[in-house]
């Protein structure tokens, strides 16, 4: 499910986006630093900021994951959220690339990994998008 061009996007330059809907049906939209590729089928997200958005997962545990590529290709991953991991191989790896990009930007008081939250991934579909190209004349 998670190969190629899906995996690529991850891996990218490009903030990934979430959403999340409350139990209320309240949606909430967010911005996120990375997406850590575990296996075929699931992901791990970084817990810093997202206060609401686990509030919301803990009512509602589907969320949907845009993810933009350098190639300018989009993906929505659907995913349930499943548990939150605060040690092992997987967080490891991942407070160390967070810690790199905050001390590239000059952020490391501020960069601070809680949590990698581990996520099933249910579907992944690409968004296709139709670029009108205007005929010179």
């Amino acid at each position: 499910m998670l190969t190629g061009a899906v995996r690529t996007a991850m891996e990218g330059v490009f903030p990934v986006n979430i959403v999340t809907c409350s139990c209320e049906g309240i949606p909430n939209s967010t911005l996120l630093s990375q997406v850590w590729y575990v296996d075929e089928r699931h992901i791990a997200l970084s817990d810093q900021y997202l206060n609401k958005t686990r509030v919301n997962l803990m009512g509602n545990p589907n969320a949907l994951l845009r993810i933009y590529g350098e190639d300018l290709r989009t993906f929505d991953l659907r995913i349930e959220y499943l548990r939150t991991e605060t040690s092992g191989e997987v967080f490891k790896q991942m407070a160390l690339k967070l810690e790199a990009i905050a001390s590239y930007m000059g952020m490391l008081d501020r960069f601070v990994l809680r949590g990698a939250d581990i996520y099933k991934v249910l579907e992944v579909r690409e968004r296709t998008h139709y670029w009108k190209r205007e005929e010179e004349e």
